[in-house]
């Protein structure tokens, strides 16, 4: 594979910092520019991320001396810089959308780790073992945009990675209804047990716009490309909950499952065991050998010992029993700021890489 030069736009939050660890060794990609807000334009990436590194593993030395540039007005100068650009911005969501969309018509792809487009029709929201096909509307996508080069793809929320990918394999069983309930780590809000002390001995009952796109997004990725544009699919009816819990990283999902046709346990454990994606069967460097991983022990998966499975990029569940009301239950979990934000994005950018979308 050749080699890509890279941007990251967004660098010195925590998902920009993950990128920072997960880049720093890359067998593919060249990390050229670091861009985020004007406060930290024209500081050294250590300078501009100062006592707000949120890692053990410090800074790779290779970044830290690099000047950040200004996201918004340093475009032309990045753009020239870089085959392609990662975003991971905090900024209101109609600045995003203008900000990538820029981006994508100054010729300059864009992998997202935003939510802001992850509705809009003809942009893809990829987990690459699920749905890699949606890349198809990419050309659509350029044809609006008026671009050869230029397009906008992203990854899903962060939360989705504990429950939709064990779904998945089951959709052959035909799954009806599904209610979900996720305990999300403090890093999916940029915080830790430092800066979010509020947290300790304590479940905070609401995460703003979670739910919503708990139920949502899955129909997106299930959906189907028709006349230039992804259609949702009509169902499973989700039921999501979603609660802030006091763990650094991974989101665990308990989750409660009806099918058409009731597959048996063994059906359900031999569908996950078996379940391969493109990023297997291409050997992208991010993938984990196996995505989803079952664990037989009654007290797993717990976010402190399994979160790290395949290097944080597989899925593990346990604890899959009847139920007595839907047909199934189970737990599951997934890292976030790796399988869930800035690993994936970097998976889904290997992906767009080995189908030649950056060529």
């Amino acid at each position: 594979m050749k080699q890509f030069n890279v941007g990251v736009i967004g660098a010195t939050g925590m998902v920009g910092q993950r990128f920072m660890l997960l880049l720093s060794k890359h067998p593919w990609f060249n990390v050229t520019v670091l861009a985020a807000s004007p406060r930290s334009a024209g500081k050294t990436y250590r300078e501009a991320v100062g006592n707000k590194w949120a890692f053990d593993t410090p800074i790779p030395e290779k970044f830290a001396s690099m000047v950040v540039l200004d996201a918004e007005n340093d475009m032309a100068k990045i753009a020239e810089q870089v085959d392609f650009v990662f975003c991971a911005v905090n900024m209101e969501k109609s600045k995003i959308r203008a900000l990538e969309e820029t981006y994508a018509k100054m010729e300059v792809p864009v992998v997202s780790n935003n939510s802001a487009h992850r509705f809009t029709p003809d942009v893809p929201m990829i987990i690459p073992e699920i749905n890699d096909e949606h890349l198809d509307i990419i050309p659509s996508q350029r044809k609006r945009l008026g671009t050869k080069r230029g397009f906008i793809a992203v990854k899903s929320n962060c939360s989705l990675q504990s429950y939709v990918p064990l779904l998945h394999p089951l959709k052959k069983f035909g799954i009806r209804e599904v209610a979900v309930c996720t305990y999300q780590a403090i890093s999916g809000a940029g915080k830790t047990f430092a800066t979010m002390p509020e947290i300790l001995d304590n479940v905070i009952p609401y995460i703003g716009g979670e739910e919503e796109k708990s139920e949502r997004e899955p129909l997106k990725i299930w959906g189907k490309i028709e006349n230039g544009e992804i259609v949702p699919a009509n169902g499973p009816a989700i039921t999501a909950q979603c609660l802030r819990v006091p763990v650094s990283d991974g989101h665990t999902a308990a989750v409660f499952v009806r099918f058409e046709n009731k597959p048996t346990q063994e059906e359900i454990l031999s569908a996950w065991a078996e379940f391969k994606g493109a990023p297997q069967e291409l050997k992208l460097p991010s993938a984990p050998e196996q995505f989803l991983q079952y664990l037989e022990e009654d007290n797993r998966p717990q976010p402190k010992l399994n979160r790290m499975a395949g290097n944080g990029m597989t899925v593990t569940a346990g604890r899959l029993r009847q139920d007595s009301v839907y047909d199934y239950k189970f737990v599951g979990l997934s890292h976030n700021t790796l399988r869930g934000a800035a690993g994936g994005a970097v998976l889904l950018a290997e992906l767009l890489a080995a189908k030649g979308y950056f060529d």
